[in-house]
């Protein structure tokens, strides 16, 4: 019931923020000269010379651009959550085979909740798919490279970079296929992957179908490997076609990775404190911060890496991607303070790790500082200095929360919480951590 009140008071709030945005669209020009003439510094930076104004005197094309980011406002706030659900419930899922390939003993009490975290997968996948076929039948424009004049030699918008990589990756046509692979490829792996645990507690352990679960365990794992890596271009990183960083995938992927794991705390020790998961005890809840506390550090270098490349490797995309989220989004460094400091001091020591509270409350707190920190990966792209954390951000986020709730938790109801077909069952019962 509370999931489903989040899911309507999301769409409310979502269609009272769509509402007054129309209002500024429907005057664009007016709203948008009011803007530049409050703060021009996040339109145009700190210094405006007259070399740039002569190479910018197309006012009326900039402008169209201007008034294409403030459209996008609806579409990217309904993308940030929607990406971070999807990317929670399959590294959930990538998370599970890792402990199956790994004949990991400890987490297969709570191997169940890993389950019901990833059969959010295809809903997930289904909000994306919205997205991406909106994109490519330019009904927004939040990926920039689509506009066919910025590959055609004959437009005055042509764009040599552009049009190099549409040759072999950024073309719609191989972008929507693509996505499509990445969203059903891994959904279907959800069903596969449960309906083998489910086989084998059924068949009480049966070696075959052991041996037939860690296999598909190994396919996930490489499907993943090969999927993330791809969809986090095409998803976030083109959203800036201009821009390119080799270390994007792995960073995106620990961001959602140490949601999923955070989110497999909180849902254990709610259901430890209903009853419906007695098995579970500060042992594993320590492992599972252990995981937590980890990745948040791995998160931080990888952030680290890539925003002291703008210096060391002489790459301008680099700088521009960092200067114009200084300029426009005044909080974005505040974020390592909720994904890096809180987390390093709170986390850190072994007696924090096994305190229920202190992990449920710090488990929220990481699952919005990674929220945030896609909202300071999508939003500079999408809609430039018209981002707000407004009516459409906060509906859009309870929404799919709520949905999210409502399907993980209909889903873990449904399933055997005590994996006992599992031959390493046992020991994750009697599991203690020995520090």
């Amino acid at each position: 019931m509370a999931s489903l009140i989040m899911v309507v008071v999301g769409v409310v709030l979502y269609g009272i923020g769509f509402f007054l945005h129309q209002s500024d669209v429907s005057n664009s020009t007016e709203y948008i000269n009011g803007l530049i003439e409050a703060n021009p510094s996040h339109f145009y930076g700190d210094y405006i010379t007259d070399s740039y104004v002569a190479l910018n005197s197309d006012h009326e094309g900039h402008m169209q651009h201007l008034v294409n980011l403030l459209k996008n406002r609806p579409w990217a706030a309904f993308y940030v959550p929607a990406y971070l659900a999807f990317g929670i419930a399959a590294s959930a899922m990538f998370f599970l085979c890792i402990q199956f390939v790994a004949n990991a003993g400890w987490s297969m009490v709570v191997t169940r909740v890993m389950e019901g975290i990833a059969s959010f997968l295809p809903v997930a996948s289904v909000l994306l798919a919205v997205i991406v076929i909106a994109s490519a039948l330019h009904m927004n424009h939040l990926f920039h490279w689509m506009d066919a004049d910025l590959i055609n030699p004959d437009s005055d918008k042509y764009d040599h970079f552009i049009a190099n990589k549409s040759k072999l990756w950024l073309n719609t046509p191989f972008w929507v296929i693509r996505c499509f692979i990445y969203l059903i490829g891994l959904s279907l792996m959800v069903y596969v992957i449960k309906g083998a645990t489910r086989k084998l507690d059924e068949l009480k352990g049966d070696r075959k179908t052991y041996s037939k679960l860690y296999t598909k365990s190994v396919w996930y794992i490489v499907i993943f490997a090969l999927c993330s890596a791809a969809f986090s271009w095409d998803f976030v990183m083109s959203l800036d076609p201009h821009w390119y960083s080799s270390l994007f995938m792995w960073y995106g992927m620990v961001s959602y990775l140490v949601s999923a794991v955070s989110i497999m705390a909180i849902i254990s020790i709610y259901l430890k404190r209903k009853g419906s998961l007695p098995l579970f005890n500060d042992n594993h809840l320590h492992d599972l911060t252990k995981y937590m506390f980890g990745f948040s550090l791995l998160w931080s270098y990888l952030w680290f890496c890539q925003f002291l490349l703008q210096w060391y490797a002489n790459i301008p995309e680099e700088v521009q991607y960092f200067q114009q989220r200084m300029a426009q989004y005044p909080l974005y460094f505040w974020m390592l303070l909720i994904n890096l400091v809180a987390p390093f001091l709170i986390l850190i020591s072994s007696s924090m790790k096994r305190r229920y509270q202190v992990v449920f409350i710090m488990g929220f707190v990481i699952i919005f500082g990674h929220y945030w920190d896609f909202y300071n990966q999508i939003m500079p792209a999408a809609v430039g200095p018209f981002h707000n954390f407004g009516f459409m951000e906060i509906g859009s986020l309870i929404g799919i929360s709520g949905l999210f709730t409502f399907v993980v938790m209909n889903a873990i109801s449904k399933l055997n919480l005590e994996a006992k077909g599992h031959p390493y069952f046992h020991e994750s019962k009697i599991y203690e951590y020995p520090f």
